[in-house]
């Protein structure tokens, strides 16, 4: 099933934003449904350059100021960062920063498998020992409040920088923390590679040169915040746009080659690119093997060597993906076998040596398509561990703090967490995250909702509003690309594409008669040739062979309800929403890297 949103719209505010913005009937609807119905509002919207200053990040000019002495003291700085593509550039970001003012500094990314995620004892006792004076963590640390505590012991100093939520009883490591949210910076959702460029600029600010100077690692911010899937919203979307001219043009030798191994011309990138492309291939060292060769992709000035690593990510990423195919079609297979599959709130799913970096992949994509929380475990010696994912509506990690009896340890938030307990107590858990979960959830959380932006006519499906649409980027969570609503839809010759796997057809609207495409739907679209239906779609500038054009590309369709005509601008007040039944899947949605 699937249920059509359309919020409700003020034709008042669409005609004073086309009037005073000079935009369509259809961006103004959007901006009108997204919140931005203010001209003044909307202009800053539009513009997407907020930024804060960096005075604004309580503590940041001191941790900057105490790494700086550090620095010119020739003391030994290690940055710790994360296996995964926000913690790769976060150590890069400040490697390099440290590298051009002179310091020694080197880092440690830890092993998926052996380390696990974060700062552990083991690592602290490992650091010290061969010399590191001065440990500042990226991408995690938050929540190591007793490893920071054994650092100290052993005369380091520490530094934590972090993005993620500190441990549910308050407690913080006693170190000088920087983290958008706990020091109160405006933009309290910036992944941590933005958290590292932001105490790059105030060391090189309280080192007297210009912030601007590191405007060049901007393609690594851009990089990391759409893989890390923070929301694209205030700072972040401004981010994101400088980043992606930054990454356009970048002279970093490894992201050309990246771009090279991934097929992704400079000059067309765009967020599909980065997070279907190269954050995958980055994301794929650390969920394999060891991250470090990713990073040094990303440090290297040797475009020899950088091909060369790119080539071994590239493989990797391969690798990754057979891997997941399997398990994916393991664990469907699971659930086939389920009985009651379709009664159940929740799915906990197990398998004999399933990858750890792997598990957690599969489980976003079983959550996105069954609308239903979903726990992958790889069984290994008497034990289970895993990850889970989480739907709208869902608190993942209220789920297994329920349940918490059952397990050994666990930890995360309420879209994804990490699990582990002892292979024979699966079967219990199952039943009671199942329990949790259909307490919790109501059936209509279980059904997938289509948020509509605007409604609109086939006249207005062109090249002029497909590049209008695309003003309203960059598109990502916060964010989402624009999702119109087609009035009085009909389609028709219905041809199928790609070996079968897409389709390409003719929608009809209003007399108009435009060319359209749907992806990943078996040549299918759910819905009879000729007759009325509901359906969605996105408006893309398309480029093929030097020429651009608009394309049209479905979403969803299904078939209308009673031949119900839609109208653009509901009153004030008011909402339309339809529930269907839901269509052969014609879509691939963006899932976290």
């Amino acid at each position: 099933m699937v249920r059509f949103d359309i919020p409700a719209c003020d034709e008042r505010q669409v005609a004073r934003l086309r009037l005073e913005l000079g935009v369509s009937d259809a961006l103004a609807q959007v901006l009108v449904r997204r919140g931005h119905g203010d001209p003044a509002r909307a202009r800053v919207f539009l513009k997407a350059d907020e930024r804060h200053e960096l005075e604004k990040f309580e503590g940041l000019l001191d941790s900057a100021a105490l790494i700086l002495e550090r620095a010119r003291e020739g003391r030994r700085i290690t940055i710790h960062g994360d296996y995964d593509v926000d913690g790769v550039c976060s150590t890069a970001v400040l490697v390099r920063a440290l590298r051009k003012l002179g310091a020694s500094v080197d880092w440690y990314l830890p092993d998926r498998a052996e380390d696990g995620y974060g700062l552990s004892a083991e690592t602290v006792r490992r650091l010290a020992e061969r010399g590191t004076e001065l440990l500042i963590t990226v991408d995690c640390g938050i929540t190591a409040v007793e490893e920071v505590a054994l650092a100290r012991s052993l005369g380091m100093e520490t530094i934590v920088t972090d993005h993620h939520l500190p441990r549910s009883d308050g407690t913080l490591p006693d170190a000088p923390i920087v983290h958008p949210r706990l020091c109160g910076y405006p933009c309290g959702e910036l992944c941590a590679a933005a958290v590292s460029h932001k105490l790059a600029q105030a060391i090189y600010w309280v080192a007297g040169h210009e912030p601007s100077e590191l405007d060049e690692d901007l393609d690594l911010v851009a990089l990391a915040t759409i893989a890390d899937v923070v929301p694209l919203v205030d700072e972040n979307r401004s981010l994101v746009r400088r980043g992606m001219r930054a990454l356009a043009r970048t002279t970093k030798p490894g992201l050309r080659a990246l771009m090279a191994v991934s097929r992704v011309q400079p000059g067309k990138l765009d967020e599909r690119a980065v997070g279907f492309a190269l954050a995958p291939r980055i994301n794929a060292a650390g969920r394999l093997y060891r991250a470090d060769a990713a990073l040094e992709l990303i440090l290297t000035e040797d475009p020899m060597r950088a091909a060369r690593i790119a080539d071994e990510l590239d493989r990797a990423n391969s690798e990754r993906r057979h891997t997941e195919q399997r398990i994916r079609h393991e664990a469907e297979a699971q659930i086939a076998r389920m009985g009651d599959a379709e009664r159940r709130s929740a799915f906990v799913l197990a398998g004999e040596g399933w990858h750890p970096g792997v598990i957690g992949i599969v489980a976003s994509r079983l959550a996105e398509r069954h609308r239903r929380p979903v726990v992958l475990l790889s069984l290994e010696e008497g034990s289970a561990r895993g990850s889970g994912r989480s739907i709208e509506g869902y608190d993942l990690l209220g789920g297994l703090t329920a349940c918490s009896e059952l397990l050994l340890r666990y930890g995360g938030h309420s879209a994804a967490a990490g699990v582990e307990l002892a292979g024979g107590d699966v079967p219990a858990f199952a039943a009671a995250l199942d329990a949790h979960a259909r307490e919790t959830l109501t059936s209509e959380q279980l059904i997938a909702r289509e948020r509509v932006d605007a409604v609109v006519g086939g006249s207005q499906l062109d090249m002029e509003l497909a590049e209008e649409l695309a003003k309203l980027g960059p598109f990502g969570r916060g964010n989402p690309t624009v999702t119109l609503m087609v009035k009085d839809a009909v389609v028709a010759d219905v041809r199928p594409m790609g070996e079968g796997k897409h389709a390409r057809f003719t929608l009809q609207s209003e007399g108009v008669h435009a060319r359209a495409v749907a992806f990943g739907n078996d040549g299918k679209l759910g819905v009879d040739e000729g007759e009325p239906v509901e359906a969605t779609f996105t408006l893309e500038v398309n480029e093929w062979k030097g020429v651009s054009e608009p394309r049209i590309v479905l979403r969803h369709a299904q078939p209308a309800c009673g031949g119900a005509t839609l109208k653009p601008c509901p009153n004030v007040g008011q909402a339309q929403s339809t529930l269907f039944p839901l269509p052969t899947p014609v879509a691939a949605s963006p899932a976290r890297s």
